[in-house]
């Protein structure tokens, strides 16, 4: 059996759920992991925010035992900075901190942060270093392609961040200018992987089992990462599992009702640690997620886009039911 370790972190699993801001918060960690995800992240947090003790910030790092491992992202472009971030995540007890250098949102890299990191390979490496000297656990780092396609430095950054003292990498193989298109580039993630010796967790366009294993033999990555397509679809962790264990097994999908009872439940634990107001607002586009695929989709999506209280989601799961009998 493949035992899958980042430093001296094991994980449950070979798959792995990516950090998503406004998606993956506790109750969508906690339901991943449920569903075989062998870790999983926090939503990204910024680094100048925690340095003005921000409340807000400092929530995004709450962890439960139910999604260990579990690690915090922080992002920044000071390293100094990066730093004490680290050192007020630990009090949280992370199993692990990774630093963002990959997200392409211009609010974020036009401040110097996130993918803009990879323009400047020597600053990549300062942070984390003071990162690693900040923390006694794990250091990872996710970074993308490059920043377009005339500066496709992932290998450079992987090994300077590998120099620096990380753990392991994350590429997600296409540049900051592409944001989510084209196809992701596996040839990049090919190329970290023969760089460095460090584990290499391969991110992008991983959408179901047979992408995943595909994905493995042509890279040769030691972890993959999967994100958007676990949106509405957290059984794609155990299905990837179940696959890479043996192809030979049919791999089963969920019923319409299975889906709907797992989306409710995780709609009910955000409220439990939300509220219902704040948990609603943001439940609205991952209940659009669950009803991919089945009849009245469209329409269902519209109205999950209105839902404010806990009754209007259980109102939609039947309305769901009774369309699809």
């Amino acid at each position: 059996m493949i035992e899958y370790k980042i430093g001296s972190v094991k994980l449950k699993s070979g798959v792995v759920l990516a950090p998503m801001a406004g998606v993956t918060d506790r109750a969508y960690r906690e339901l991943c992991m449920k569903f075989g995800a062998g870790m999983c992240v926090s939503e990204m947090v910024s680094s100048k925010a925690l340095s003005f003790n921000s409340k807000k910030s400092e929530e995004l790092m709450d962890i439960s035992d139910f999604e260990r491992p579990c690690g915090i992202q922080i992002f920044g472009d000071e390293p100094l900075c990066m730093a004490q971030a680290a050192e007020k995540a630990m009090l949280n007890k992370p199993d692990f901190i990774d630093i963002n250098m990959g997200c392409p949102a211009p609010k974020i890299s036009s401040n110097g942060s996130g993918s803009a990191l990879m323009k400047n390979p020597v600053l990549c490496g300062k942070i984390v270093r003071e990162v690693v000297r900040a923390c006694d656990v794990p250091v990872t780092v996710k970074i993308r392609k490059g920043w377009d396609d005339g500066n496709s430095n992932a290998v450079e950054i992987a090994k300077i961040c590998e120099d620096a003292g990380a753990s392991a990498v994350t590429v997600h193989g296409r540049t900051r200018m592409q944001y989510y298109r084209p196809p992701a580039d596996y040839d990049i993630i090919k190329a970290v992987k023969s760089a460095v010796s460090i584990p290499v967790i391969a991110n992008g366009d991983i959408d179901s089992a047979q992408k995943a294993k595909f994905v493995i033999e042509k890279t040769g990555c030691d972890i993959i990462m999967v994100g958007r397509a676990s949106l509405g679809n957290p059984w794609i962790f155990s299905q990837i599992n179940a696959y890479l264990k043996n192809p030979e097994i049919p791999i089963p999908s969920p019923t319409l009702e299975e889906k709907l009872g797992v989306m409710v439940g995780h709609i009910e634990k955000m409220v439990e640690y939300k509220g219902e107001h704040m948990a609603l607002l943001q439940a609205r586009k991952l209940v659009a997620g669950y009803f991919k695929g089945i009849k009245g989709a469209a329409s269902l999506r519209n109205e999950a886009g209105k839902i404010s209280v806990l009754n209007d989601l259980y109102i939609l799961k039947d309305k769901a039911l009774s369309a699809n009998l």
